[in-house]
């Protein structure tokens, strides 16, 4: 049990591994944190990787153990030899490797888009292993518009010669989902996305045949979630969306809200798809689910 007169410092992590069942070897951030917690991980959205959670995980940890996984594909996790892999169940696949090379039996889920459909298909096949969840601007029905917006745009490699260039194309593509932006955040943002390869280009930084399986006929639709997102029932959960988003509708989180009478659902104003969890609502809204875990 961790010292509580010395807790870890808040923000340090160390890089480590895990491998999948198909022999990838695949990348984490562990940020030390508190033994007598359930520890909180955090699934990245579709084009993402760890990085995405560092304000979360700075301001959470020393209290909270967070381990924050990459996908395949993504970041310093190896990329697939099968582009088909890059779907939901091969990925929960590689989570429950990763859950038994750690020997979590318990863990608090935070899922962002992609990783919230992750967190509602973990609640669904091994429910006693979560002890609570946020949803992040994902449910069990999305948008077509926000689909479609997302298809236009993922596996389509670009690169820039520097960071505020990246910023700037970043600025142009997304004002309209964080409108209240400036020029630092949209910095932030692009060290989020991007990488600086061998080369000093900077990139993006996941492997573009992930997007391969959305162009397979039939793929549009998906399974229904909505029996994964009742398995969450009786469970601490946060719901949290973009008022601005595309990709969840305020219809769609009213009925999840109605379908989990104990849940918390928190609209983040001017943000669209999805919220950073670091808005002051959302970072408050996290700070209740976590009172309700401690």
């Amino acid at each position: 049990m961790t010292d509580r007169r010395n807790p870890p410092r808040a923000g340090a992590w160390q890089d480590d591994f895990w491998w999948s069942n198909d022999g990838l070897r695949l990348h984490f951030r562990d940020y030390a944190g508190r033994a007598d917690r359930p520890p909180i991980l955090c699934l990245h959205g579709l084009t993402r990787n760890a990085r995405d959670f560092e304000g979360v995980a700075a301001r959470l940890s020393g209290d909270w153990r967070v381990i924050v996984p990459e996908m395949r594909g993504r970041g310093e996790s190896a990329y697939a030899r099968d582009p088909m892999t890059y779907v939901p169940l091969t990925y929960l696949q590689d989570i429950d490797a990763l859950l038994g090379q750690l020997q979590l039996d318990r863990v608090i889920l935070f899922g962002t888009s992609m990783g919230g459909i992750l967190t509602m298909l973990l609640a669904a096949t091994e429910r006693e292993r979560v002890a609570g969840a946020l949803l992040n601007d994902v449910g069990p029905e999305l948008s077509p518009a926000g689909l479609g917006r997302i298809r236009s745009y993922v596996g389509r490699q670009l690169w820039h010669p520097t960071w505020m260039h990246a910023a700037r194309s970043l600025a142009e593509a997304h004002g309209d989902t964080y409108p209240t932006y400036g020029i630092a955040d949209w910095l932030v943002m692009a060290k989020r996305l991007y990488r600086l390869n061998s080369s000093g280009r900077i990139l993006l930084d996941y492997d573009m045949k992930i997007a391969e399986p959305f162009r397979v006929p039939g793929n549009e639709a998906g399974p229904d979630l909505w029996p994964a997102l009742d398995a969450l029932r009786g469970k601490p959960v946060t719901l949290i969306r973009g008022d601005r988003s595309d990709i969840l509708s305020a219809e769609v989180a009213e009925r999840m809200a109605e379908r989990l009478p104990d849940a918390e659902l928190v609209t983040v104003p001017n943000t669209g798809h999805a919220p950073t969890l670091e808005e002051p609502g959302a970072a408050a809204a996290i700070d209740r689910l976590l009172a309700r875990l401690a």
